[in-house]
């Protein structure tokens, strides 16, 4: 970074460049690594959990899936009781004891941990970037620059995680490369609360409530989570103990329906009780619709953690000369095509714009899922010819992720400012956590989809998975004119 830039943006923008490097490090790591304990036979020398692939896939749904929905109550919390700042280093806190809980080599430890660590990263990951939001008051293109820094710190950890913690992980051992991911959040967590002075107020809890309200308020909100974890506890005891007959994949189905049940449920509720006018109504439809179509790009863009990381140890030929590398290291090559392609993006939609032909939100949307579409269609013809005595080369697979990037970057930035310009302005952080909700339930999903390598060999799983998303980027295509018109002026 130039002096220049630096003398540009706030001292405090590094401090949370790094925070969110070191704690995407330790998620994307630990990630990495995690359908593969799962699913890995054990042995003396590393073991493994050894569960089945649909367990496992439900496991790992479950998990994703709640990170992100929890980030709706996790912002709550720091917008009503302890302002952002304090949420993310609580957060930080959390997500670290849940990785060296996870190092303790036994089931009860390593659950206690992905516990915490949906709970802290709730926490942290919608307020790191409400902070980053609140260096820079006055808005406009040095928040935008502001942001598109702050983001290749994401990426940067994104890339370093299954790396580190991949190698020690499969190499060495399982417990090592979840407790380098504990090491990081640490490390991020160091640097974060050094950095305060750098912040300014940025962060801090601006409330019109006393002391007094604020402590009732967090009385009744921790007493109902109380109450909450120990219906949940109870529950899973009855269903480990066999008195409710179901299964870890039939839960991670009801989590799906109940998530998708509440979006409808609040979508009706917004357009017939919710007090908007027509042009509202209009623009809150079109926020739905790319909701649906982030649940369908998500499903199959986080596959990526689940079905493609099985794919990758299981059938793929990870050897570069004698080098012989673990298949966690595949999970950085997405990383790396956001950092070499985001600023291409960010130039291509400017060129495009100033020659009035920059493609719509509808459009780029069909084209993040065309291309998402395009890559599941390379891995499921390079698997056709797959076996575990016969692994396939990975360049299928980074072919495959070079055109999933492309797509994400088509889709994810373009869907999350279509939201804040078509939300009403007394309900941009309720369709901002629809946005959340909307790749919960896409990472549901995409644990549930690796569940089916159990019954289904890899190409056909993933010809199914190209032809449903394939379907939906042309239904999206088809219905882009009309999803531009419920825009209105929004461009």
């Amino acid at each position: 970074m130039t002096t220049a830039t630096r003398i540009r943006h706030p001292r405090g923008l590094m401090t949370l460049f790094f925070t969110e490097m070191w704690e995407r490090f330790s998620y994307y790591g630990m990630r990495a690594l995690l359908i593969l304990y799962l699913a890995e036979a054990t042995t003396a020398q590393n073991p493994g959990m050894g569960l089945a692939e649909a367990p496992a896939g439900a496991i790992y749904g479950l998990y994703t899936g709640l990170v992100y929905l929890l980030g709706l109550p996790g912002g709550w919390v720091a917008d009503q009781l302890w302002g952002q700042r304090k949420a993310v280093f609580v957060g930080g806190c959390i997500i670290a004891a849940g990785h060296f809980s996870m190092a303790v080599p036994n089931d009860f430890n390593f659950f206690l941990g992905l516990i915490l660590i949906v709970i802290g990263t709730g926490l942290l990951k919608p307020n790191v970037s409400s902070v980053v939001a609140d260096l820079y008051p006055e808005g406009g293109a040095r928040r935008d620059a502001g942001f598109s820094i702050f983001y290749m710190g994401i990426n940067v950890g994104a890339f370093a995680g299954p790396i580190v913690c991949g190698w020690l992980g499969q190499n060495w051992n399982w417990h090592w490369g979840f407790s380098a991911a504990g090491f990081g959040m640490v490390l991020g967590l160091i640097q974060f609360r050094l950095g305060y002075g750098r912040l300014g107020d940025a962060g801090v809890l601006r409330s019109d409530r006393t002391p007094e309200q604020r402590s009732a308020l967090s009385r009744r909100f921790f007493g109902g989570c109380a109450v909450l974890a120990a219906a949940l506890v109870g529950f899973g005891y009855l269903v480990s103990s066999g008195v409710i007959p179901l299964s870890l994949t039939q839960i991670a189905t009801g989590l799906a329906a109940l998530i998708l049940t509440v979006v409808i449920v609040y979508f009706l509720y917004l357009m017939f009780f919710g007090g908007h006018d027509v042009v509202e109504k209009k623009k809150i439809g079109a926020i739905f619709w790319f909701a649906l179509l982030a649940v369908i790009f998500w499903s199959g863009f986080e596959q990526a953690g689940s079905s493609l990381n099985l794919f990758a140890n299981d059938y793929t030929d990870r050897t570069l000369g004698s080098l012989s590398y673990p298949a966690s290291w595949l999970q950085s090559v997405n990383a790396l095509f956001i950092v070499i392609m985001a600023p291409v993006f960010g130039w291509l939609w400017v060129w495009l714009a100033n020659r009035n032909a920059n493609p719509s939100t509808p459009v780029k949307f069909a084209l993040g899922l065309l291309l998402l579409a395009a890559g599941f269609f390379v891995i499921a013809w390079g698997a056709a010819n797959a076996t575990p005595d016969s692994p396939v080369s990975a360049s299928w697979l980074v072919v495959m992720y070079f055109l999933h990037t492309v797509g994400e970057l088509a889709l994810s930035p373009v869907g999350l400012s279509a939201v804040t310009k078509l939300a009403p302005a007394n309900r941009i952080s309720q369709m901002m956590g629809l946005w959340f909700v909307a790749t919960s339930l896409g990472n549901v999903v995409a644990g549930l989809v690796a569940g089916r390598l159990e019954t289904l060999e890899p190409s056909p799983l993933f010809f199914a998975v190209t032809t449903i998303i394939g379907s939906a980027g042309f239904v999206a295509l088809l219905a882009s004119p009309l999803i531009k018109r419920l825009m209105g002026d929004v461009k």
